[in-house]
């Protein structure tokens, strides 16, 4: 993959970059991959249960309500995720298990961590457009993220 930056200067009417707040948590420091959605708060019950399905290089951008007070994604579900075959989850939120999310083979961003895991009520929602960080995020779209940032684009790029 090209670096967010090479994106950006190759690319600069096609993409838009999220506003810098997320860290980089994940064993795979530069992921990228075609978008799929979830709006939760508080409850990751549809992070489980996308995790549980192909990811096929796809990445999952988690609209988490920017909550610092709960956990949406932890060790167990980050290595299903990676089994799986998803690119990297990002998530606008907390995780947790940080230590073993970096021995995982797959891309993680968050904005922070948190040991609390979240309720499990089956609160959310999939496959729906989510705005955070300045960008809308829709599914079908394509997502690049490194550790310069993140970029969003209409199309594949690359």
């Amino acid at each position: 993959m090209k670096s967010t930056p090479d994106l950006c200067d190759q690319y600069p009417d096609l993409v838009q970059v999220v506003e810098p707040m997320f860290s980089n948590f994940g064993g795979r420091e530069c992921f990228s991959g075609e978008i799929v959605t979830v709006k939760c708060f508080e409850d990751n019950s549809c992070v489980k249960q996308l995790v549980d399905t192909q990811g096929q290089g796809r990445v999952m951008v988690v609209d988490g309500g920017g909550s610092m007070r709960r956990a949406c994604l932890g060790d167990m579900l980050a290595e299903k995720a990676s089994v799986n075959g998803w690119s990297g989850l990002i998530i606008y939120g907390c995780i947790r298990d940080v230590d073993e999310i970096m021995a995982t083979d797959i891309g993680v961003q968050a904005l922070g961590t948190h040991p609390m895991k979240t309720d499990k009520k089956g609160i959310g929602e999939t496959q729906v457009s989510i705005t955070f960080g300045g960008v809308t995020f829709n599914p079908g779209n394509y997502i690049y993220a490194d550790n310069n940032g993140i970029v969003v684009a209409t199309q594949q790029l690359v």
